[in-house]
């Protein structure tokens, strides 16, 4: 009777038809050792599991194989892996079936360490493994990073006979998938005598987490050849291969389809992957009315949608959501939530409401999450707090390249290049291999300080050593090393040369260069490369238009304003900010409506005259107006960056810092202004702009006036 509520999934029947058999039953009539595996699988909390288990011991039935295999299921079902562990070892004798429930528990429960260590165990004594075991132990040998351990039990599965099977060779294909090797992925694919929905399913997501959507997108159309229709894990990979692809017309037809199926209205599952996709591909208002409609909203789903303001540049919105998701009842931000909301906290520089997520963080024991504890080095770092983001550097765990790459670059913004070097020659030392992203911010960092040498150096090392093919953004960073040193043919030369094809960041890089070195000619020739491969963006157009405004060639100025305006495009508005006790002010240029703005203009006044005492002489080329030299001075007193410096004069105790954050790049007469406020008010400024960290102290910089 048991046996039969359990097959039919009426689990708590199963449980009340056990305990009617412990009450109304006669003495000699007692579960045996059939009824405790099929009871063990009904229960639906620990309590009836405990309970099922004080009767098993009680009976003396503990040292039967099959029931003490259940009872490592159940615990590990509820997560109690410790408690499995102790059944598993008073275990008389261990058939194959325990060693895999074991091994399976540890898995199930993220445990990949203590997993291995038990197949290892299991291999020691001479188990034989099965298409179980392999299946079971393959999914954690690429996140620990195990990818030789892995091919070895390939190889035993093919000495075993055991490659051909579907569960194992669906494990094969995405720990190859996790471990980078693609070609060995499909060349599984490909041998498998039979193929279910999962082995389609890994395969695309094979392709869609190494992104290679093209691959993933050509399978899919395969797959519904062969005629397997897709589930909703299919979608969830499609939907995120769409967004890779940055196709609009597929996206719609993703959520046509998974409404037509009646997908969107079985969880949250599904939704969180279409809001995902919308938020990628820029639709963030698209994301936000999928997300309105669901019926049921998990952690994940509002990790998704505060991910997706920050990653459109929607910083104040993300922490909009985030202040909403603390506010839902039975709601409790995780780890993805702190990952998601910190880069909104960074970008807006709101240093307060940072470091009140850090104490979060450590209060719920997720300030040594790797991944967490990045994010707040990357706080740190973008807040000008870099003291502390090497203190935090110090305390995670350092065994993968991401914190390495964090306080890298944040050197790098900073200026100190050198050290940025330093601290890469110590990650090498380490044993932690570089990637991608480490090479992009050593570079980055090279550019930032001027060590044209040592970045080439380093440019040669990541392709020779570490074999990593350079990427558009390798390439980009070369250009601005070259261009930023003022190497402006080999940087020209080092484009005509590359092996792919510039984009907008490459030929970028090099217009920012001629702009700063005023090489109006090769400007020109940058400037109509980004027109063709990114006309819409509006940065370009200032930039070129700012390079004939510095040299008064008004003429050129309006045909490059009139361009912009023929394309329907509208500059940036400059603004800078501070945050003064938990409240962030902002500033726009020639702003009048802030409710200090008299002191503000006051205070302004006041350092204009003794700057000017000191030598100060206006450097109007910075004013890309065609007007008189005195409305030239206003125009330059009232930039958004002087505005938020007085500001915090003004609020904060004598001496203390200031930190100022601007989306657009300084300009180099208020970067001069802001050398002699400093040395004039006793105070170290911080200002963050678009493109790194400058730190005035007693009328100097951290650049160097190299920026």
């Amino acid at each position: 009777m048991i046996s039969g509520f359990v097959h039919n999934g009426c689990f708590r029947e199963a449980i009340n038809c056990y305990y009617r058999l412990l009450v109304t039953s006669s003495s000699r009539v007692r579960p045996d050792f059939y009824t405790f595996p099929v009871v063990l699988k009904a229960c639906g909390d620990l309590v009836d599991g405990k309970k099922v288990h004080c009767w098993v011991l009680k009976l003396g039935v503990c040292l039967d194989l099959y029931i003490d295999a259940s009872l490592i299921h159940m615990y590990s079902k509820f997560g109690f892996v410790s408690d499995a562990r102790k059944v598993f070892d008073v275990m008389g004798v261990r058939d194959k079936g325990s060693w895999n429930a074991m091994i399976s528990g540890f898995c199930q429960n993220g445990n990949a360490v203590e997993a291995l260590g038990v197949f290892e165990e299991m291999r020691m004594e001479g188990v034989k493994l099965d298409s179980t075991t392999v299946s079971s132990i393959l999914p954690v040998c690429a996140p620990l990073g195990e990818g030789l351990k892995g091919i070895m039990i390939h190889v035993y599965a093919i000495k075993h006979g055991l490659e051909f099977d579907i569960f194992v060779s669906n494990a094969l294909i995405n720990m190859y998938a996790k471990l980078g090797e693609l070609v060995s992925s499909r060349k599984v694919f490909s041998q498998m005598i039979a193929r279910d929905l999962v082995s389609w399913n890994s395969l695309i997501s094979a392709y869609e987490q190494n992104n290679d959507p093209i691959s993933a997108l050509n399978l899919f159309s395969e797959m519904m050849e062969s005629k397997f229709q897709p589930d909703v894990f299919t979608l969830v990979s499609l939907a995120s291969v769409v967004a890779q692809c940055g196709d609009d017309h597929k996206s719609r037809s993703i959520h046509g389809f998974t409404m037509r199926q009646g997908w969107m209205r079985e969880g949250s599952f599904i939704e969180n992957a279409v809001m995902d996709m919308y938020a990628k591909l820029g639709f963030i208002d698209l994301a936000r009315k999928v997300f309105e409609k669901m019926a049921y909203r998990d952690v994940i789903s509002w990790n998704t949608l505060i991910t997706g303001y920050a990653q459109n540049g929607l910083a104040s919105e993300a922490i909009e959501v985030f202040r909403e998701m603390e506010g839902c009842k039975g709601i409790v931000p995780d780890q993805g939530t702190l990952v998601s909301i910190l880069p909104a906290f960074s970008h807006l520089g709101s240093l307060q409401h940072g470091m009140r997520i850090h104490g979060h963080s450590i209060k719920v024991g997720l300030c040594m999450d790797i991944f967490v504890g990045t994010c707040l080095i990357d706080l740190y770092v973008k807040c000008g707090r870099l003291d502390d983001a090497i203190l935090l550097f110090k305390q995670v765990p350092r065994r993968s390249s991401v914190p390495w790459n964090a306080i890298i670059s944040g050197h790098g913004i900073h200026g100190y290049g050198e050290v940025a070097l330093k601290i890469f020659g110590e990650m090498q030392d380490d044993g932690v291999k570089p990637d991608h992203v480490t090479f992009v911010s050593v570079l980055s960092a090279c550019s930032h300080a001027g060590l044209v040498e040592q970045g080439q150096s380093c440019f040669q090392l990541m392709r020779q050593k570490y074999g990593i093919e350079p990427s558009l953004k390798h390439y980009g960073c070369m250009v601005d090393l070259l261009g930023r040193a003022g190497h402006l043919d080999i940087a020209y030369e080092f484009i005509k040369n590359m092996p792919i094809r510039p984009d907008a960041s490459v030929w970028g890089a090099l217009l920012g260069a001629c702009k700063i070195h005023q090489n109006e000619e090769l400007g020109k020739v940058a400037s109509e490369q980004l027109f063709e491969v990114d006309p819409e963006n509006v940065g370009y157009y200032v930039l070129v238009s700012n390079m004939y405004a510095s040299s008064g060639k008004w003429d050129g100025v309006d045909k490059v304003r009139s361009l912009a305006r023929d394309r329907g495009l509208r500059k940036t508005p400059g603004w800078s900010s501070i945050e003064v006790n938990k409240k962030v002010n902002v500033f726009y240029t020639g702003n009048q409506s802030h409710p200090q703005c008299e002191e503000i203009y006051k205070e302004l006044g006041g350092l204009l005259s003794k700057m000017k005492s000191l030598g100060y002489v206006p450097d109007y080329s910075f004013v890309l107006q065609d007007v008189e030299d005195d409305e030239k001075e206003n125009i330059l007193t009232s930039h958004s960056e002087r505005l938020a410096i007085a500001y915090g004069i003004i609020n904060t105790p004598p001496k203390t810092p200031i930190r100022i954050f601007k989306n657009l790049r300084v300009c180099g007469d208020c970067h001069n202004a802001t050398k002699l406020i400093s040395k004039i008010t006793e105070r170290e400024i911080i200002v963050r702009d678009s493109n790194r960290f400058h730190h005035f102290r007693n009328g100097q910089c951290s650049c160097g006036d190299y920026w």
